[in-house]
């Protein structure tokens, strides 16, 4: 077993477990025999466990295209329908999982401590994308303050999967999504960009 895949078991597990248990609760021991690895490589690659975090946070960014944008955009070639296909593949993750499943990002920023500024700056970057990528479907729709409308359809979303959660229901979720339909159908309109398939958000 390569130095790599080392690397590559314990960021997985620590990404794994951040998200089923959370930072605080998941000890270094528990991540170790997650990653079927021991201390002395844990710390060959990581001064710390906040240095590891970190590192899954920037995993988290680097599979948003792969994982979450591009198979969306792939499937719709309308903007709205990617926005809205966005969505649908995240009601999925929580209609397979009992309305269980939490974004992993959004539970770290709740989690946290705000002094942390290093992490909450990386969550915030991985945000900056997931908006940025709605944001150029937005605009591609002729949409006025495209902006504004990324930065409320992510509230939509992570509003309404912790109200699914917290209810065990998809039922508030597809009402936030409902909701959101309508309010996108009333903006104001200015003048569409020609949708280019070539690229991943037009």
């Amino acid at each position: 077993m390569t130095a790599s895949h080392t690397r590559e078991r314990i960021v997985e597990a620590a990404r794994d477990l951040f998200w089923e248990k959370g930072y605080a609760a998941t000890g270094l021991a528990e991540l170790l025999a997650r990653a079927g690895a021991n201390s002395g490589s844990f710390y060959h690659f990581f001064d710390s466990k906040d240095a590891v975090l970190q590192t899954v946070l920037e995993t988290y960014e680097d599979r948003l295209d792969p994982h979450i944008l591009q198979p969306v955009f792939d499937k719709h070639q309308q903007p709205i329908d990617r926005i809205f296909g966005l969505l649908e593949s995240y009601r999925a993750r929580l209609v397979d999982t009992g309305c269980q499943y939490a974004c992993p990002i959004g539970r770290l920023a709740l989690e946290l401590d705000a002094g942390n500024a290093p992490a909450h700056a990386r969550i915030a970057k991985n945000f900056s994308a997931w908006r940025a990528a709605v944001e150029g479907c937005a605009r591609d729709a002729g949409l006025a303050n495209p902006k504004d409308v990324a930065a409320f359809v992510l509230t939509v979303m992570e509003g309404g999967a912790m109200q699914a959660r917290a209810y065990g229901s998809i039922e508030p979720f597809d009402a936030c999504i409902r909701q959101l339909k309508r309010h996108v159908a009333a903006l104001p309109k200015t003048k569409a960009r020609p949708v280019k398939t070539s690229k991943r958000r037009g």
